[in-house]
């Protein structure tokens, strides 16, 4: 072939490329003037190939560079509410070009109070490529409203629509126009559709399966923030009081919940329970990844009579006890679940883990308070409208939906045995456990804090296990897992429950040398 041939053919290959991009660029316009019901298209606007999202928050990483795509920006019920604020349910939808699109939908869920709408990239528990990446269309929402003073403004709730979009409304509503939005500018609807979220994104995916039941295929639900009041009264109070008792006293007589533990008391500790658990998989790796089956008591840490040294004072330790037990009332019932003894517990960075609380928790300064009346506390403390308690999830689980769930052993906000729980529970009204398990699996991450971060192997693709489900009917047994905390390292996190078991032989930083058992 001739060079002048070889440059022709070069030309009309840019020619078609760049025709097919115009086409794209026209069609990704045109939707700003599409008509859908009560739902209002602000912006519709072609994002060339390269760009990247600047980091969500301080110690993320940027998401990016992202492939060419189409962003929709919208509002659906834009209305006045209460005291005259504007209230509408906000919503972005970034669509593939037509040629790399994979024909299914992905939603990425919300955090804290939400009111805002995240750029929809879908990069959370999704590997080393975000949804968008490869090929989904991706949504995100504010869930109606948006938040004035940070992710943890809930002035919104004096409104009754914004409360009850927040509450469990938005996310399907949203789902329903970006369905129909892929419809348009694809001419074919999306053929699979998924949730992933993480705390309130958690709680989202949770109720999307217990009141939407056929909006989404499959849905990943992280840490969930399912009884929030609960879980505040349980950190905010109840371990903060336990461990005002044995705190040291400032001049005027306040505990000092910062000293409750000196540096050598959390060593102390530590190593105590690293001592007990952490070989327990077959190596000591300084990950423990059968916290429920290890039973560690603190107990046998506390100072005899006499002794000094390497112990830590028995007021602290049955401190500690109390606090890790979990809230109870005067009839001695569990308010809310008591929390794991595992690796992330002594953490500073991020949450502090639960013996390491400093003057502030997530609500300012501790109480200096060293009595609590949990039937009071409790009284008010949950949400029904909020709280995604239902276990009847027969039309999802008919209609073939698929449902998993992971939560860190170390998160200090919501306890992973809440979670746990709610799975047990599933499974005791689902037919039992092995039933239960033909469409939802239950995933614990050793070390974990809240959605990541702490001495953990916090980064895992559970979407590619939730659509291998869902598309090919291959139930994860397992999801390989890595992080920074400990560079060079894999390991499987298993189907609860079933934990990593080293096989013997092979490297032990290698996941493949390690079953679930």
């Amino acid at each position: 072939m001739r060079y002048s041939e070889i440059g022709i053919l070069v030309l009309v290959a840019c020619s078609i490329a760049a025709q097919a991009q115009s086409e794209a660029s026209n069609r990704c316009a045109a939707l700003k003037t599409a008509t859908l019901t009560e739902v209002e298209i602000t912006d519709s606007v072609p994002v060339p190939e390269g760009k990247t999202i600047p980091p969500a928050y301080p110690g993320a990483s940027p998401v990016g560079p992202l492939p060419a795509h189409c962003r929709v920006d919208g509002m659906i019920n834009r209305r006045k509410g209460v005291d005259g604020v504007e209230y509408g349910i906000g919503f972005s939808l970034a669509l593939p070009e037509p040629d790399a699109w994979n024909g299914d939908f992905m939603m990425q869920g919300g955090g804290g109070g939400n009111g805002v709408v995240a750029y929809p990239v879908g990069s959370s528990y999704t590997g080393d490529k975000p949804a968008l990446a490869r090929g989904f269309a991706v949504a995100s929402t504010d869930s109606g409203h948006k938040a004035k003073t940070g992710g943890f403004d809930f002035t919104f709730m004096r409104d009754q629509q914004a409360y009850l979009d927040f509450a469990y409304m938005a996310n399907a509503e949203v789902a329903g126009v970006a369905k129909q939005i892929i419809d348009r500018y694809y001419a074919r609807p999306a053929a699979y559709s998924y949730f992933v979220g993480c705390s309130t994104g958690g709680r989202e995916g949770m109720i999307l399966s217990q009141r939407f039941p056929t909006v989404f295929n499959g849905i990943v639900s992280g840490d969930p923030a399912m009884r929030t009041g609960l879980s505040n009264l349980a950190i905010a109070q109840w371990i903060p009081v336990a461990y005002n008792k044995a705190s040291p006293k400032d001049a005027s007589g306040k505990p000092e919940i910062d000293k409750f533990l000196t540096e050598t008391d959390r060593k102390i500790f530590m190593d105590g329970l690293m001592k007990q658990c952490d070989a327990r998989d077959g190596v000591a790796d300084g990950m423990i990844f059968d916290p429920i089956g290890c039973d560690f008591d603190p107990a046998v840490l506390a100072c005899k009579s006499g002794q000094v040294d390497t112990c830590i004072a028995p007021e602290k330790i049955a401190a500690i006890k109390k606090a890790f037990a979990g809230p109870k009332n005067t009839y001695g019932t569990q308010v809310y679940p008591g929390f794991l003894y595992d690796t992330g517990i002594a953490s500073t960075t991020g949450i502090p883990g639960l013996l390491a609380l400093s003057k502030n928790g997530l609500f300012g300064p501790y109480t200096t308070a060293t009595e609590l009346d949990v039937d009071a506390a409790a009284l008010h403390a949950s949400d029904p409208l909020v709280e995604p308690a239902s276990t009847n999830l027969s039309t999802f689980s008919q209609d073939g939906g698929k449902l998993i769930f992971f939560h860190g052993d170390s998160d200090p906000w919501f306890s992973p045995l809440d979670t746990l729980g709610y799975y047990k529970s599933l499974a005791a009204t689902n037919g039992g456990a092995n039933k239960v398990a033909e469409w939802s699996r239950m995933f614990l991450v050793p070390g974990m804090a809240h959605c990541g971060g702490g001495p953990s192997l916090d980064h895992f693709d559970m979407l590619s296990a939730l659509v291998g489900w869902v598309e090919k009917g291959a139930a994860p047994e397992s999801v390989v897992a890595t992080g920074s905390a400990f560079p060079g390292r894999s390991r499987p996190l298993c189907a609860y429950p079933k934990h990593a078991q080293y096989t013997g032989s092979g490297d032990t930083q290698d996941a493949r040398n390690f079953q679930c058992r």
